[in-house]
């Protein structure tokens, strides 16, 4: 049986490292770092650490419905989207994830760009 890649990478510890590596990264950033702002941090990457997990093939999920009411209130558009894959895509390239591997995580991660913006 083939290792998913969240086994193929480390699991939680380096999801870990990768989420947080990524939320820094957004908080610098001019059009997607606003989101953030009043959040509770630790509770953000602690479900986001899990939502990537799921996206690698890690035991966490998510549902559709949940992804929808958890962004429903935010006004996310096709650039912020964008702008986190391509922010997604460097951090994960950074923490050694190999090109087709990264497309495959995106790949996941686009299935659900319309969960999220308008």
């Amino acid at each position: 049986m083939e290792k998913s890649l969240f086994d193929k990478y480390g699991g939680f510890s380096v999801v870990s490292k990768i989420v947080l590596d990524l939320y820094d990264r957004l908080l610098d950033d001019d059009d997607v770092g606003p989101f953030f702002d009043e959040i509770d941090m630790a509770r953000i990457v602690d479900h986001q650490t899990k939502f990537v997990s799921s996206l690698m093939g890690g035991p966490a999920s998510y549902t559709d419905d949940q992804i929808r009411k958890m962004h429903a209130h935010l006004e996310i558009h096709q650039l912020h989207f964008d702008k986190l894959q391509t922010l997604l895509r460097a951090t994960l390239a950074d923490h050694g994830v190999a090109p087709e591997d990264q497309d495959a995580i995106l790949g996941a991660f686009e299935a659900r760009r319309n969960l999220v913006t308008e």
